[in-house]
């Protein structure tokens, strides 16, 4: 039987995997507009070319995780409740700003 910690950790793996799939998605949907909208790319393509370079990027570079972790933050203030909390929080944010951003572009059209 897995003990609490346990569960606490893989509520915190699958809320961070949600931030960065919501994260993601509307960080595609900055990069593949002017794209699209002058018909330089399909839509299809240009996702499809965003989803391949973004994932191709989480693996390019360490950088911003070498730059926190040289100090810039103490990592014994990290446990599994803080990084719960700060991806949870960061999930209902983009998630509420992009459904705000597809009203108004249904209402525009």
């Amino acid at each position: 039987m897995p003990s609490g910690s346990d569960v606490i950790l893989v509520i915190v793996v699958v809320t961070a995997l949600a931030f960065d799939f919501t994260n993601g998605f509307h960080d595609t949907a900055n990069a593949i507009a002017t794209s699209v909208s002058t018909r330089a790319m399909s839509p299809r393509f240009a996702v499809l070319l965003s989803a391949v370079l973004n994932f191709a990027g989480a693996f390019i570079s360490l950088k911003v995780a070498a730059t926190i972790g040289s100090g810039i933050v103490d990592a014994g203030a990290i446990t599994t409740t803080v990084v719960f909390a700060a991806s949870s929080g960061r999930s209902r944010g983009t998630s509420r700003r992009g459904g705000s951003a597809c009203r108004r572009a249904r209402r525009t059209r």
